[in-house]
């Protein structure tokens, strides 16, 4: 990792100690940790400031919404990636953090060791979840694949083999998994992912997922 850039992270919690104790360990694991905050609006100002690439978001905020501040994020600073770290497993509000603009969800029972891969993989463009977690979305994004859709848009061109990876991603594959089926290396996939996240105007494998749903490429 030397004369790499660190992770710059914003924490955001309502809870002091806890919100302290996050940003301390990372800071010791070789983050940046550029700001904190307590609430979503606060978390939404300071970020437009500080501009972090990964955001590790409570969804609890007291008298405020975490998600409230997922939707402000992904509005204001849509390359900047959230990452949920909340002590509720509920399916409701994993739905809710996702559809709002999460790329991934911790639940606070996770080991720092989690946290910290995870927090690497979401500023790496990664879709992190809990175990048992990314099914349900998998599921809650086919169920919405399957409601009528009003006047879509037509599909930009990506390749044969943009379309193959694509197809992989959508069956919750990852990339090491794609790359073993299709028998390429893990960085010929990662460049067939990150450049089909340019030519459709997404941000991560969370919106790429959902996109390829969306249009059936999850189908055999």
């Amino acid at each position: 990792m030397s004369g790499t850039a660190p992770i710059s992270v914003m924490v955001v919690d309502d809870h002091p100690i806890w919100r302290d104790g996050v940003a301390r360990d990372l800071s010791e694991r070789g983050f940046s940790v550029v700001a904190t905050a307590s609430d979503a609006e606060g978390a939404v100002r300071v970020a437009l400031t500080v501009r972090p690439e990964v955001v590790l978001m409570d969804l609890n905020l007291g008298r405020s919404s975490g998600v409230q501040a997922i939707s402000g994020l992904a509005t204001a600073l849509p390359r900047t990636r959230v990452l949920v770290l909340s002590a509720s497993g509920a399916h409701a509000d994993v739905l809710e953090a996702v559809k709002a603009g999460a790329s991934g969800y911790l639940v606070k029972s996770a080991s720092v060791t989690e946290l910290v891969d995870a927090v690497r993989q979401t500023a790496a463009g990664h879709a992190v979840f809990t175990a048992g977690l990314a099914g349900l979305v998998l599921g809650e994004f086919r169920r919405m694949a399957a409601a009528p859709q009003e006047g879509a848009a037509d599909t930009p061109r990506i390749s044969e083999r943009e379309t193959e990876v694509l197809r992989l991603v959508a069956k919750g594959l990852s990339a090491r998994m794609i790359a073993t089926r299709l028998s390429l290396s893990h960085r010929t996939v990662e460049n067939h992912v990150q450049s089909t996240l340019r030519k459709l105007q997404l941000h991560n494998r969370v919106e790429l997922t959902r996109y390829a749903i969306e249009h059936g490429l999850d189908d055999d």
